[in-house]
């Protein structure tokens, strides 16, 4: 079996890897200028990342090594969200 170089990705310009989507993602989730590191956009990327991944396992249902990662993202998601919930909370209040 033999390979025939690497694999471009039909949607690599969708892909959260991809310098300019990432840069999309930052701008439209940044809750100010310059802001690059807010759990606002860690969400954000790391949302696009999870939605990348399950579009993966779509078509490699045995892929456990990614798996583990998807669920470490999912984690790490859930914690960033439940901070950013937690803050919310205590700068809306009187």
């Amino acid at each position: 079996m033999s390979r025939s170089g690497p694999k471009i990705r039909s949607n690599e310009r969708d892909d959260v890897d991809h310098p300019e989507r990432k840069k999309e993602l930052v701008s439209q989730y940044a809750v100010k200028e310059g802001d690059t590191g807010s759990p606002e956009v860690q969400v954000a990327i790391l949302t696009e990342r999870i939605t990348n991944l399950t579009q993966h396992f779509k078509s490699h249902a045995k892929d456990n090594h990614s798996r583990r990662g998807l669920l470490k993202l999912v984690s790490q998601r859930r914690s960033l969200l439940d901070y950013v919930s937690a803050t919310t909370r205590r700068d809306t209040r009187p």
